[in-house]
């Protein structure tokens, strides 16, 4: 048989740190550690001295003559003689893969301690020096791996000892079981550690580990034998340090320094002293920092040791998952050095470090107690004391105490309420239900559909999770991950930057979609519009009748005679136009979309049953409807009260008049909703049509404006070149589309079937929260192909709250919509994902 083929002839069995890619060795004989101390040397950094035995020869260092050829050769590139105790030096050996790898056998520190120099070594750094623990873990991992002795012996003779005598009896096992001595020679000790280190990989146990992580079971290991050189205890220690402060972002080094031998096992958290405690300063480390940061392009993050105040790193690596305010300054700052290009600077950062940044954040320990658990239905967190009723929280509230409202759903009656809380949690509804949609528009974190939580007003109390608590008690809720904790938490607040103004500008020069803002008042409109929205794609109208304006539109829906009617009319006109002249104030020469009124009538009748005399009652009875969000609703509501949306436009278009003498021109769009048939819109088109001939007949202004329809139902999503005949433009309201598409009700299956379809894999996720893309998305594809053969002008935008998820708008862009629209404080994600989205297509 002919013999096994040996080692590749050219690669030499041991080489020196920063020579493995000169010879044109990679990673996959260098292994990971190897390639990237190589690196570190390339760039003229401080790394500590030290060799590769390459994998196909890392076998070849178990040869005692090979270690001391090994050993040789680090003497001479440190300058120093291994176990001397004239400028001393020891060796650590150091095993990598060809790949990253987990389950490698852990480091072998300070090879070259003996019996004779043990105490010298230990003098020599002083106080605390730990020598013996770093010892003891190189002698056992040797004595088990390299030298046969039974682990169980170990633990016998080191069951009642501490210290140093733990080095003693570990020596005394392995000369009295071991199949020799443990040696003195430091060429010795190297090639028996190199065994313990294959040994150990080649094992059982290290063959599962690589199978667990798809690895090959014959993946070889290369071996690293590093200097470590001894220093006194005040000036010598090792550490680990990243780039950037993740509270601030500035680059500014931000770790750990630890005195003493650097141990193979984990520094437990909050060991160790601040990294301002490093006796000759951070300056050589904010350098040597700030010079892999610009190579890695990432939050670099360095092991490294410091003997007699010299730096050496031991490794370097970018940070997977940095702050998002490190990664976020970091990204500036590469690219305002020319490092990198803008456009990759906003390819870098992720849309959610965005959210993150904007919205106030929990500090979470560990040690919180849940309550509950529902829906991230909106985002931010804030505590405050528990209110079960609108009324109650508008009470506290008004007092300056911080509430969080508590209610099985929400209606229009309670957005004051609503608005006034820090947050609100309410027991059923979704992603879309009311509470979403207004908590999401103010800016307010909320979870919805916490099907946990038990609500019982009458004994004033709320349970979950085997706690019970009472009106007034104190929670917080985070709105991020949809869990409410028992009492106050500290929150960090909201942290707008310089340097995100600078990503969101650059992201603004690379997207190709509009982003606008659904804002139903002034002062939403005022937020979106300083958070870099281009105008308003939708303007909920009847989001304008809560509060004390909601008996406006509730006389008007339950006015029994014609007089009644006319009066209520015209007071609904009389509170619109005073609305729009402010939001259109806000919007200024922007585009604003209004879309008329759309909701139930469910939300406008009374839930208490209390109405103003007996024939309300009767109007009311007359109106309730088995499927409100089927019923009468939208342009159905339009072409049964024909008066509704002239009243409406009329006041809309009057408004217009009012701020142009002002000096503020919108552009109108008018907006009808929940259209089939394309005759339902042309009907309400020609009553906008009224209302702006009404208009110039009383002011002599002709106000210009644009009229369309909203694609919310399938059936206007397939017919959209019909409507495209008669629409200046299409707005897809999304939610009702995925409602009405699935036969899902947003407001009852998201916390009950779809966690469970999520659970089960029929979805990877609610289509409410993230568009979907094959059955709503093939919809909004045909609608799109099928109203630009019409009018290939025509303008499209989607005004559902997809137009705010990032993972939505990478699927929406390559649609061909002209803008996308979003509640106010998701704008910046939808400019900087539209921006990631023209990328992608770009690519």
């Amino acid at each position: 048989m002919p013999a096994p083929s040996g080692p590749p002839a050219h690669i030499a069995r041991i080489v020196p740190f920063g020579q493995g890619r000169v010879r044109g060795l990679g990673p996959e004989e260098l292994g990971v550690h190897g390639d990237q101390m190589d690196r570190l040397v390339a760039l003229g950094l401080p790394t500590v001295r030290g060799l590769t035995a390459p994998v196909s020869r890392a076998r070849e260092l178990t040869d005692v003559a090979a270690a001391r050829e090994a050993v040789d050769l680090v003497e001479e590139l440190a300058g120093r003689e291994v176990g001397s105790l004239d400028r001393p030096m020891l060796l650590r050996l150091v095993p990598s893969a060809a790949v990253p790898a987990a389950g490698l056998p852990p480091d072998l520190p300070a090879l070259g301690v003996t019996r004779a120099n043990a105490a010298g070594l230990a003098a020599l750094i002083g106080r605390d020096s730990r020598l013996h623990e770093v010892w003891t873990t190189v002698l056992r991992s040797i004595a088990v791996d390299a030298l046969d002795v039974d682990p169980d012996d170990i633990d016998d003779a080191l069951a009642d000892v501490t210290g140093q005598a733990q080095v003693t009896a570990l020596l005394d096992v392995i000369d009295r079981t071991g199949t020799a001595p443990f040696p003195d020679d430091p060429a010795e000790q190297l090639a028996l550690a190199a065994r313990a280190l294959l040994g150990r990989w080649d094992s059982p146990r290290g063959r599962r580990a690589r199978r667990a992580q798809g690895l090959p079971d014959d993946l070889g290991l290369a071996l690293h034998v590093q200097a470590l050189h001894i220093g006194p205890w005040e000036r010598s220690g090792h550490g680990t340090a990243s780039s950037r402060n993740p509270d601030t972002g500035a680059l500014e080094p931000h770790g750990t320094f630890h005195r003493g031998v650097r141990r193979s096992a984990p520094t437990l958290p909050g060991d160790g002293e601040p990294l301002s405690a490093l006796p000759e300063g951070t300056d050589l480390l904010r350098h040597t920092l700030a010079t892999l940061e610009h190579h890695l392009r990432a939050v670099a993050q360095v092991t490294f040791e410091l003997r007699d105040g010299k730096l050496a790193l031991l490794s370097a690596v970018p940070v997977d998952h940095p702050s998002p305010r490190a990664g976020l300054r970091l990204a500036v700052d590469l690219a305002n050095a020319g490092t990198i290009e803008r456009s990759a600077a906003v390819r870098s950062v992720r849309p959610a470090v965005v959210s993150e940044l904007l919205h106030p954040q929990l500090r979470l320990t560990g040690g919180e107690v849940e309550l509950t658990q529902g829906l991230a239905a909106s985002p931010g967190a804030a505590s405050g004391l528990l209110a079960l009723t609108a009324q109650r929280a508008l009470e506290l509230a008004a007092g300056g105490v911080p509430v969080v409202l508590a209610s099985t759903e929400t209606t229009p009656g309670d957005v004051p309420a609503l608005v006034a809380s820090q947050a609100v949690v309410t027991t059923a509804g979704g992603l879309a239900s009311h509470a979403a949609v207004v908590a999401r528009g103010a800016g307010k974190p909320a979870v919805c559909g916490a099907t946990g939580l038990t609500i019982d007003r009458a004994r004033g109390t709320v349970s979950a999770n085997g706690h019970t608590l009472h009106e007034g008690d104190e929670v917080t809720v985070d709105g991020r991950s949809g869990r409410v904790y028992l009492g106050r938490i500290d929150v960090r607040p909201a942290e707008p930057s310089a340097e995100l103004d600078c990503l969101l500008t650059w992201a603004d020069g690379e997207r190709q979609l509009g982003v606008r803002t659904n804002a139903d008042t002034a002062r939403e409109t005022e937020v979106a519009m300083r958070l870099g929205a281009e105008g308003i794609g939708l303007c909920r109208t009847e989001h304008q009748f809560l509060g004390d304006r909601l008996p406006v539109v509730r006389s008007f829906l339950l006015a029994s005679d014609d007089r009644a009617h006319r009066e209520a009319l015209q007071a609904l006109t009389d509170a619109q136009r005073e609305d729009f002249e402010a939001l259109l104030r806000a919007v200024g020469d922007r585009p604003v979309t209004v879309r008329l009124l759309d909701a139930p009538l469910h939300e406008f009748l009374p839930h208490d049953e209390v109405y103003e005399d007996e024939e309300h009652a009767r109007r009311a009875v007359e109106l309730r409807e088995v499927n409100p969000m089927l019923g009468l609703r939208g342009v159905r509501l339009a072409l049964l009260n024909d008066e509704l949306y002239t009243a409406q436009a009329e006041a809309l278009f009057s408004a217009w008049v009012t701020v142009t003498r002002e000096g503020i021109t919108p552009g109108l769009e008018v907006m009808i909703p929940l259209v089939s048939i394309p005759q339902e819109l042309v009907l309400a088109i020609g009553q906008v049509h009224r209302a702006a001939d009404r208009v110039e007949r009383l002011t002599g202004v002709r106000v210009p404006y644009l009229v369309g329809s909203m694609v919310e139902t399938p059936r206007a999503a397939l017919m959209a070149d019909r409507l495209a005949e008669h629409a200046d433009f299409l707005s897809f309201g999304t939610n009702d589309l995925t409602q009405m598409t699935f036969g899902f009700s947003r407001d009852d299956v998201e916390s009950r079937l779809l966690t469970h379809y999520i659970g089960e894999g029929l979805l990877t996720a609610s289509p409410f929260a993230e568009f979907d893309p094959d059955g709503v998305g093939a919809l909004v594809a045909l609608a799109i192909e099928r109203a630009r053969s019409v009018k290939p002008g025509i303008k499209l935008g989607i005004c559902g709250e997809h137009g705010g998820d990032a993972p939505s708008i990478l699927r929406l862009a390559p649609l061909g919509l002209d803008y996308v629209s979003c509640s106010p404080q998701r704008v910046p994600i939808a400019r900087l994902a539209a921006a990631q989205a023209a990328g992608k297509e770009d690519a």
